[in-house]
């Protein structure tokens, strides 16, 4: 089995998936579509691929290409800390107090924004593409004394010395990634988990006052709870949208169906994504 993952190597998906699926066979992929693709196209089994952080919100690109483009359902949500580092060139480690410049993924940097202004007020910082991105210009340029932000396994992926350890503002970040694959795969047996959760698509009626409230009904007094409830563009004219409801349940006989059929009696086109099993790494 072979998993495919947003690339490049080391970054906080390869991450994800490494302590998930210790062992496995991974290909990174340059883009979210990219990766989607691949199992759509059988060039790989699974995709793991980012949908939410705790201080960024939401991955659209996840979100749109799923419910739009590929027909893949969830199986498994993978949730980890996101713990950035301040890493040098090994050539480098005795002088980093005076690099020239600090390289990483635009979110990396506003996610580490006190320690920047605080230690290199006056430094530029320039966004690439990834954090692993960064990591390797650091690496195979080591006359500029430039440092990166990244993970752990970006310095040892790319060689790099860590000189400053936990750099980001804020240290309940999280990011939420899900495992997406056509195939019959028991992620509670490889995760470990018990916690499920299911998330549905669910379209309003057009031009019906208080839609959103009896949707929210249907839950309420079934006593199911939602963690999230987003509304995204339907990409068919302004004021158009439908929502994604994540329950905190898995999917059982009584309560989601007869919530489901009492949105459908409404007028509301329901389509369930995944009920799948979430489990929660912590990292050292």
């Amino acid at each position: 089995m072979k998993v495919g993952f947003l690339g490049p190597k080391a970054t906080f998906t390869e991450l994800a998936v490494m302590k998930v699926f210790p062992g496995i066979e991974t290909e990174p992929y340059r883009t979210i579509p990219e990766c989607m693709d691949a199992v759509v196209d059988e060039k790989v089994e699974l995709a793991v691929v980012p949908v939410e952080n705790a201080l960024e919100g939401s991955v659209n690109i996840t979100l749109d290409y799923l419910t739009h483009v590929v027909q893949l359902p969830i199986v498994g949500e993978i949730t980890i800390p996101i713990k950035q580092h301040l890493m040098v060139h090994p050539d480098n480690a005795g002088n980093w107090q005076e690099i020239s410049k600090v390289y990483s993924h635009s979110h990396a940097i506003a996610q580490c924004h006190k320690f920047l202004h605080t230690k290199f007020k006056d430094i530029p910082s320039e966004s690439v593409s990834s954090t692993a991105a960064a990591a390797k210009m650091v690496m195979d340029q080591p006359e500029l004394n430039a440092a990166a932000i990244a993970n752990e396994l970006a310095a040892k992926e790319y060689g790099l010395a860590i000189v400053q350890r936990n750099i980001h503002d804020f240290d309940y970040n999280h990011t939420r990634f899900v495992v997406l694959t056509n195939q019959n795969l028991d992620f509670q047996e490889i995760s470990g988990s018990t916690h499920y959760k299911t998330t549905l698509m669910v379209t309003l009626p057009a031009d019906l006052a208080g839609a959103l409230h009896q949707v929210l009904s249907a839950f309420a007094w079934r006593k199911i709870n939602l963690s999230k409830i987003e509304s995204r563009p339907m990409k068919t004219g302004i004021g158009n949208y439908f929502f994604i409801i994540d329950l905190e349940m898995k999917l059982d006989e009584v309560l989601i169906p007869g919530a489901m059929q009492e949105l459908e009696a409404l007028g509301c086109s329901v389509k369930m994504l995944g009920s799948y099993p979430s489990v929660m790494i912590e990292l050292n």
